[in-house]
């Protein structure tokens, strides 16, 4: 299995970031993106798929920090994207839950990091959170201007109806540890409505840890938890989802998965 968002280069994993790794190996991860989330942990990203070969990283800055994405900061993301372990732009996108940056500057750091991603040609990773609206406006605009887009609505939060819009604008849907939860709402009937083709799992670890680990760190290993929940919710094997969600993930990113348990 793939997980498709990762954040091992967080401080959370400073005491045992090594462990973290072999134990996923041993779960049977074959490949971890690891995500930026501003020009540091996009640096760090790279760092640690350079020392991993079970690691591809991501580079971008977060909504969060929007209000720091200058014309510098821009042209170091670009020199960054053109390291070979990276895969996507990202994370990017909107978050009106927490505010950190204004919301104009927000959509303007969304807007330029998706520019640059087409003029890259590499998919991105969009966060999503209580921006329902505006993230499905630009994404729309984008996907009548170039014909589709390439990327994934990570840790997705809308219903079914959000879902199929945006699989029609050409991007996949990531699922995490919320779909196991007992109070997940709108979660069970995307998985079971969105093709299996189009679903990604992803931990966003250290954040929201699957049950029976619900409230503890998350880890990649873990994954494997939301494999089998959407297993269970489509009523097909496993190992089915592990085959397809892990060929999306290469198709969409351009890995290859070579690391695998033992080697």
């Amino acid at each position: 299995m793939i997980d498709s968002h990762a954040h091992l280069d967080f401080p959370d994993f400073d005491e045992d970031r090594e462990q973290v790794i072999y134990r996923a190996k041993q779960a049977g991860i074959a490949a971890i993106i690891n995500v930026g989330a501003d020009l540091e942990s996009s640096r760090k990203s790279i760092k640690l798929a350079e020392q991993h070969p079970i690691i591809y990283a991501s580079v971008g800055v977060h909504p969060h920090d929007a209000k720091t994405l200058d014309d510098t900061a821009l042209a170091e993301i670009e020199q960054m994207s053109r390291h070979p372990r990276v895969v996507a732009i990202g994370e990017i996108g909107l978050d009106y839950h927490w505010d950190l940056s204004p919301r104009d500057k927000q959509r303007e750091a969304f807007e330029r990091q998706l520019t640059l991603a087409k003029y890259l040609d590499l998919p991105v990773i969009v966060h999503d959170r209580d921006a329902h609206d505006d993230i499905m406006t630009i994404l729309g605009e984008r996907a009548n201007i170039q014909g589709g887009l390439r990327g994934v609505l990570h840790c997705f939060s809308g219903d079914a109806t959000m879902a199929h819009r945006a699989l029609d604008f050409g991007m996949h849907i990531a699922v995490g540890g919320p779909v196991t939860f007992r109070n997940a709402r709108h979660l069970p009937d995307v998985v079971r409505q969105v093709p299996l083709s189009r679903l990604l799992l992803e931990t966003d670890c250290p954040y929201l840890a699957p049950q029976p680990y619900r409230g503890k760190r998350n880890e990649p290993a873990y994954v494997v938890l939301v494999a089998q929940k959407i297993a269970e919710l489509k009523n097909i094997s496993v190992a089915e989802v592990q085959e397809a969600t892990s060929h999306s993930v290469r198709e969409l990113f351009g890995i290859e998965t070579k690391e695998t348990v033992g080697r």
